[in-house]
């Protein structure tokens, strides 16, 4: 179930972000080429597909809601280019191809950025099947998500303790932000779409908090035994911008342990839900086995 439906919604979303790039071409030619290239350069497209599984799993048909996945995609692409950027993380590599500003240079790639965080909310408001009322709530969870309180507030954090010691907290509260916020906002916006009441949602939730968590200590377990060519991006980042992360703060097996516990109590907050949210279980245990 979990490759077929992923693949099938992969290319629900990959044609729904070329139809909103195609409505949308940039004032400049270079400009809209940057924002093409990130997000046009593959990748699993995991939070627009966890906020389609979301609406299912509430009883709704996720695929009615691939616009606001298409925006989903633009908000953590923008991301990306962000933080390959020589201020920040200075990547050369992103899924297999040269990072943004190595092709376009610095300047362009953060307007490219901008441009796609910006256009996301834009598309957003294009959403069809969804009230006034419902697509007020997402913009909201998007904008916390993306803003000081979320993503950029988590990234404030890991660039201001690069060679420093943090606590575990500390490392939880950055990557809460950095890694965890949009995933929570896709969930989320995914189960008000589809209608859900209030236990669904709390419950979503918190498989939203663990499933975030999960991903990001797996990615830390990747960044030392990953393999490059699966990644599309170098191995050992972390340790070259002396990053703190769950393995350096425990010990790899550690981190791998309690990657499975995070696991289970992601696939544990949606006991009250049929098989309707079978998939987003499905989701929660590949992030063990995934090798990028």
């Amino acid at each position: 179930m979990l490759k077929e439906l992923w693949q099938r919604r992969l290319a629900l979303v990959e044609k729904a972000l070329l139809e909103e790039l195609r409505e949308d071409d940039a004032l400049n030619a270079k400009l809209s080429d940057a924002m093409k290239y990130s997000l046009m350069a593959g990748g699993k497209r995991l939070r627009p597909v966890l906020l389609m599984a979301a609406a299912d799993a509430v009883g709704a048909n996720g695929d009615d809601f691939v616009t606001t996945g298409a925006a989903i995609e633009m908000i953590h692409t923008y991301s990306l280019i962000h933080d390959d950027l020589p201020a920040m993380d200075n990547d050369d590599y992103r899924r297999g191809k040269l990072t943004n500003h190595k092709v376009y240079g610095d300047g362009i790639a953060i307007l490219a950025g901008d441009g796609l965080l910006t256009l996301a909310f834009e598309v957003m408001l294009r959403q069809k099947n969804a009230s006034a009322e419902k697509l007020t709530q997402v913009v909201k969870e998007m904008s916390i998500a993306a803003g000081p309180n979320g993503m950029v507030g988590g990234q404030a954090i890991d660039l201001l303790s690069e060679g420093k010691s943090i606590s575990m907290e500390e490392l939880k509260e950055m990557h809460m932000g950095k890694t965890g916020a949009l995933f929570r906002a896709a969930i989320r916006s995914g189960a008000i779409l589809g209608g859900a009441n209030q236990k669904q949602l709390d419950a979503l939730t918190l498989y939203a908090e663990k499933f975030g968590l999960a991903f990001q200590i797996t990615d830390d377990i990747l960044d030392v035994e990953g393999d490059e060519r699966d990644l599309g991006k170098p191995i050992g980042s972390d340790a070259k911008n002396q990053k703190s992360t769950y393995v350096t703060l425990t010990s790899l097996e550690e981190a791998k342990k309690l990657a499975v516990q995070t696991v289970d109590e992601a696939v544990t907050a949606l006991d009250d839900f049929g098989e309707e949210a079978e998939f987003l279980r499905e989701l929660a245990t590949y992030l063990i086995a995934r090798n990028s």
